[in-house]
């Protein structure tokens, strides 16, 4: 099975980031013009955690806060579980699934390379089954 560093590649997608005051409208808003889920908070090149619609949801329309006036610092995911570029997509697969969580960052040296989404290790899970059926085919055919 391929790891989390091919995922990236594959997925070729840029690390969308926010500051820790930014507002949680600004912050939807951003989120919103680029089709993501969650979103990293930064401050300089430091990973601070990140936000996500269940975030909002949950820590600000549930509990009654106002989002032009609340910072994504306030309320921003920070202990996520994280993956690094060699780890197996079955192991973000299993991480994710008995933690709960929809979104994990990636780091290399402490440095944040990407962020996979349960959505990712799902299409590359089909995509690698895809092509051991491929593999089988194959060589059943020949």
């Amino acid at each position: 099975m391929n790891n989390v560093s091919s995922l990236l590649a594959r997925k070729n997608r840029p690390v969308v980031s926010i500051s820790p005051n930014t507002s949680v409208v600004d912050a939807l808003t951003v989120m919103a013009e680029k089709n993501i889920g969650c979103i990293v908070v930064l401050e300089g090149n430091k990973y601070l955690g990140i936000f996500t619609e269940r975030d909002y949801s949950r820590k600000v329309v549930l509990k009654g806060k106002n989002s032009s006036t609340t910072a994504v610092a306030e309320i921003m995911t920070t202990d996520l579980a994280s993956a690094k570029p060699g780890d197996s997509i079955e192991y973000c697969m299993e991480t994710m699934t008995s933690k709960n969580i929809r979104y994990m960052p990636v780091f290399e040296n402490d440095q944040l390379t990407g962020i996979v989404s349960m959505s990712d290790v799902v299409k590359e899970t089909i995509l690698t089954q895809k092509e051991t059926i491929d593999q089988l085919q194959n060589y059943i055919q020949s």
